[in-house]
């Protein structure tokens, strides 16, 4: 399986010499600042076929801590790139600290403007902190590839990525639960028996110091930063598929694990599938939106009295998908509309004169009206829901039901 996911060695020289050409150039333009290379390339932790490179500018604190080091940046980047014919565009990505992405094909590199700290508490951001995290890391080089392998497993199941849309581990946690581990075999033992509320503390820094409110089902104490859980975005539900997932390869495993799956409509037509248009914008902004919209329909499948087995997503770079198993795809002409509770007297007569014109029925606790459906089929009943709904048309920029 390493073959397939561990780059070559010519692979490895052409990022890396892409890196450092990047790097001079722009360095050739700075003063009491410094670039260098950051993220999985400078750890040596870049799985094969990914030429995303994170490039690290680093500001002089004392002389830039009150100064908008990222529009320093910005017109850094403008005057050494403005005449590359291959630079195929200079997008600024806004964040809590703007940064940088640019496209040279087949690469895409990541400026991101970050001041330069000896210790995390003189750190004004959390990017701040990322050459102390690289330096954690190459610490434990002799496991760069068991560190792929927990990546490549992540991205073919879904799981890779803290974006507030996915929720899954970020690569830097990964690189923790392996260190602390000791090698993929073991995360996956360790994994497979864990429950909500496991701790992982490589530097026993203890929990005395760790901001409460970034609780999540797996605590991974940063060993740079002990008052930061680096799985804080991690769901429950993600949690949850991982260690089914550990249980499932420790029981047979394959190769099958690593290999991202093609996204096939043909798998789900039995379900009520809708194809989204999204609109433009950051990822992390456009996906949290995806999210957001198919949570919503999905709220509002089970308020009309649709048994929602299964729903899911997929979304690539030009067009994202929602689909839906539902138990019932037929519903009776007529629906229980439920109003207060029996004892509420006020709100009681208030639920009376509204429905004057129905028969008031109650269920022993609550009273309910039977009113008729307009949509008897659960794709008739998306159709109009996608189509005049303005919570969903604000969320794309097109949906319709397939």
């Amino acid at each position: 399986m390493l073959n397939e996911i561990v780059p070559g060695k010519e692979e490895s020289n052409v990022l890396k010499k892409a890196a450092e050409h990047f790097i001079k150039k722009l360095n050739s333009e700075l003063k009491n600042a410094k670039a260098i290379v950051g993220g999985s390339v400078a750890k040596d932790t870049f799985l094969k076929g990914d030429y995303d490179i994170d490039i690290f500018v680093q500001f002089e604190k004392e002389k830039y801590k009150n100064k908008d080091i990222s529009e320093i940046l910005h017109t850094k980047l403008k005057l050494v790139f403005k005449s590359t014919s291959k630079i195929t565009g200079l997008h600024k990505i806004h964040g809590s600290r703007d940064y940088f992405q640019i496209r040279q094909d087949p690469f895409t590199f990541e400026a991101i403007p970050i001041l330069k700290i000896r210790k995390t508490g003189d750190a004004e951001n959390i990017t701040d902190i990322s050459p102390l995290h690289t330096e954690f890391v190459k610490k434990y080089q002799h496991l760069a590839d068991e560190i792929r392998l927990a990546k490549a497993f992540c991205k073919a199941n879904k799981l890779y990525g803290a974006e507030s849309y996915i929720r899954g581990f970020s690569g830097y946690t990964l690189e923790i639960l392996i260190i602390a581990h000791n090698s993929f075999e073991n995360l996956m033992k360790a994994a497979s028996r864990w429950k909500p509320g496991i701790r992982i503390d490589v530097k026993a820094h203890g929990v005395e110091k760790l901001n409460k409110s970034k609780l999540s089902p797996i605590i991974v104490i940063d060993p740079v930063q002990p008052d930061r859980n680096t799985a804080a975005a991690l769901s429950e539900k993600k949690f949850d598929e991982f260690v089914k997932l550990a249980r499932d390869f420790l029981h047979n495993p394959s190769p099958e694990f690593f290999k991202q799956k093609k996204f096939d409509l043909e798998r789900i037509k039995s379900a009520s599938i809708l194809r989204i248009i999204p609109l433009k914008g950051k990822e992390d902004i456009v996906g949290a939106k995806l999210i957001k919209c198919m949570e919503y329909i999905h709220r509002k499948l089970k308020e009309e009295g649709y048994e929602v087995i299964e729903h899911d997503w997929h979304w690539d770079d030009k067009e994202a998908y929602f689909w839906y198993f539902v138990k019932n795809k037929n519903l009776p002409q007529e629906k229980k509309h439920y109003g207060p509770p029996v004892k509420e007297n006020k709100h009681l007569e208030e639920f009376r004169k509204k429905y004057s014109h129905y028969k008031i029925k109650n269920d022993g606790f609550r009273v309910y009206v039977e009113l008729k459906r307009m949509h008897t089929n659960v794709n008739h009943f998306l159709k109009e829901l996608v189509e005049k709904d303005m919570y969903i048309r604000e969320k794309v920029r097109e949906i319709k039901i397939l």
